[in-house]
């Protein structure tokens, strides 16, 4: 009974690792289940374990299979090494947090040697706002999100990402290397069974990428979307993932205390990503994402 038992988990988590993009919706929970995906690998010891006790080789096999499937999908996220080199602009994002009373003391820690910093969750005249406004020349705010910049900002606006309310903007920032448009979003929230709205605020972010023609594009901010969510098609392509192509490791940024899944993104295109990471906000739910890029 134990050997037919890893036989047939062993088959189920690999079926649904190398197929998952071919799984129904299902109301919006399958979306959650590719968001864990690369937590499946944590089966492979269980059913190893379970197929030594039942002294099978064939249950051993079977186990191996989605190991051997995780490795093919994400091994080389845990072997890549930054390209590194040279770069031109330091940005991050972070979600501070709406009660976090300390977002004062996290953002001067994560943007003091950053060249741009988008924020979500803040609130007008807070802790987050004063901090970054002394560190920062230029700022554009906007609602509950906004970018701090070393270098001026021009052609800001205001964004409605399909919510009915401005939780977005859009600038240009003219770096001694040229100019980038800056989109800084904060997309609607997804639960288990509850991805609609941030499905349509996700169309929505594609739609002003697509129609806009800068050479230079960064989008930052909480997109309430994972890597390996599929509602990240809508957006890489056209954009790159800062953290796919330079950084080390997964980049979970939610939640702060035991990350396992990564809403917080940096995407950008005509421009080379030399590193990326993951860093502490204090008093946060989220970590912040960070990257470096070349122009």
């Amino acid at each position: 009974m134990l050997k037919r038992v890893v036989i047939v988990v062993s088959v189920a988590v690999s079926a649904t690792l190398a197929g998952h993009r071919l799984i129904p919706a299902l109301g919006g929970f399958t979306p959650i289940l590719e968001s864990l995906l690369p937590w499946t690998g944590l089966a492979v010891p269980l059913l190893l374990t379970a197929a030594a006790l039942a002294r099978s080789t064939g249950a051993v096999l079977a186990a191996l299979l989605p190991g051997a499937v995780w490795a093919a999908m994400f091994g080389s996220t845990l072997l890549q090494t930054p390209p590194g080199g040279p770069s031109d602009l330091a940005v991050g994002t972070v979600n501070v947090g709406v009660r976090n009373n300390a977002s004062g003391e996290a953002v001067r820690t994560i943007a003091k040697d950053l060249d741009l910093l988008a924020a979500q969750e803040l609130t007008r005249g807070g802790p987050a706002a004063k901090q970054l406004n002394k560190m920062f020349k230029y700022h554009y705010p906007v609602s509950t999100v906004g970018l701090w910049s070393r270098y001026p900002l021009s052609e800001t606006k205001p964004l409605d990402v399909g919510m009915g309310w401005p939780r977005a903007l859009r600038a240009v920032v003219t770096t001694p290397k040229g100019k980038v448009t800056v989109y800084v979003m904060h997309l609607a929230s997804a639960r288990p069974g509850h991805t609609t709205s941030r499905d349509a605020s996700l169309a929505k972010a594609r739609e002003l990428i697509d129609a806009d023609p800068s050479k230079r594009i960064i989008l930052l901010g909480d997109l309430n979307t994972a890597t390996t969510d599929r509602g990240m098609r809508g957006l890489t392509p056209p954009l790159i993932n800062a953290q796919s192509e330079a950084g080390d490791g997964f980049g979970f940024t939610w939640p702060a205390s035991f990350p396992v899944t990564r809403p917080d993104h940096i995407l950008y295109r005509g421009m080379t990503a030399t590193k990326a990471g993951v860093a502490p906000a204090t008093g946060s739910d989220h970590r912040a994402a960070i990257a470096w890029l070349r122009f």
